[in-house]
């Protein structure tokens, strides 16, 4: 069962969202955990953490334990916390055993073990400092009040019902503009000489908004008015467009639901960044090239940039 349970709870985790084994071991008396506070008293008890097991004189305590529950797969902390407890026990006692082995052995004085400690303990602190930085931030008081602050109150964003047809050349498309300011049908224009996959539905994009498509492409599709197509062709990265504007209308604001997660993210990615600047500040930086040579002016420090995928058409 050791065996098997070491193996088990090896397994790659997720996030503990509501098991803990306090509950179920304070109504044992076997662990000090069924005493109740001090009627009237102003500051709550301190939640009892009794010693859970002892290997070679370390102990291990309560706390260690919902510590390891943490990192267990759905299917595990799942189970009835009478069945789980004697697998957490038995885990962490191999791990206190393997840790001591380890230490006979001299492993943490391996200097690719030790880099490894230092590593860990290093991005222990980093992450650490940066959800101190980070919980605040993300609070839902915190996450209400950006939002009435980004959208509460404000008017929607502009966007455009347009569909296109994309063609490799300019000679093309310009074909193309001919062809249309003869009167020829864009849907059937579309599904013939479009390389788009949109083709297929007449080079219907449906709705977007200026941020959600290339800047070339954009600029042209919000210039236009419902009904009206380009008559120069327009270029992009992809080859050649001709774009036409259905419908034009202001979305409306998102909705706290709708926005909550991007909030979330850009108060994060905030949050970082005020710490990362906090740290630069009086901090002495220094680069050096791969061969560790100091950098000269005429250096390449970074790679080049990777090719710009951007958004849209």
């Amino acid at each position: 069962m050791r065996l098997f349970s070491f193996a088990l709870l090896s397994v790659s985790a997720m996030s503990l969202a509501t098991f803990t084994l306090a509950p179920a071991l304070a109504a044992d008396p076997a662990t000090g955990g069924g005493a109740s506070p001090a009627a009237g008293a102003s500051v709550p008890a301190p939640k009892p953490d009794p010693v859970v097991a002892r290997v070679n004189g370390h102990e291990e305590h309560l706390s260690d334990l919902e510590n390891l529950a943490q990192n267990l797969p759905d299917q595990i902390r799942q189970m009835p916390p009478n069945m789980l407890y004697p697998i957490l026990i038995d885990q962490i006692i191999d791990r206190d055993l393997l840790i001591d082995l380890a230490r006979k052995e001299k492993l943490d004085q391996d200097p690719e073990v030790k880099r490894a400690m230092e590593d860990a303990a290093n991005m222990a602190l980093q992450n650490a400092l940066i959800d101190r930085a980070v919980a605040p931030a993300i609070t839902e008081q915190a996450l209400q009040a950006a939002y009435q602050k980004e959208y509460a109150g404000k008017p929607g964003e502009p966007e455009v019902h347009a569909r296109h047809i994309l063609v490799p050349t300019e000679a093309e498309a310009e074909k193309i503009i001919k062809q249309l300011q003869n009167g020829a049908d864009f849907a059937e224009l579309a599904k013939k000489e479009s390389t788009d996959p949109a083709a297929a539905n007449g080079g219907d994009l449906g709705w977007f908004k200026k941020s959600d498509m290339l800047p070339e492409f954009a600029d042209a599709a919000f210039a236009l008015k419902p009904g009206q197509f380009t008559t120069k062709p327009v270029h992009t990265r992809y080859g050649w467009h001709v774009i036409q504007v259905l419908e034009t209308r202001t979305a409306p604001p998102p909705t706290f639901a709708e926005a909550r997660d991007q909030l979330r993210q850009k108060a994060i990615q905030e949050a970082v960044q005020k710490e990362l600047e906090l740290a630069k500040q009086g901090a002495k930086i220094e680069k050096f090239n791969l061969d560790g040579s100091p950098i000269r002016p005429t250096d390449k420090v970074e790679p080049p940039a990777p090719s710009d995928e951007g958004k849209g058409n």
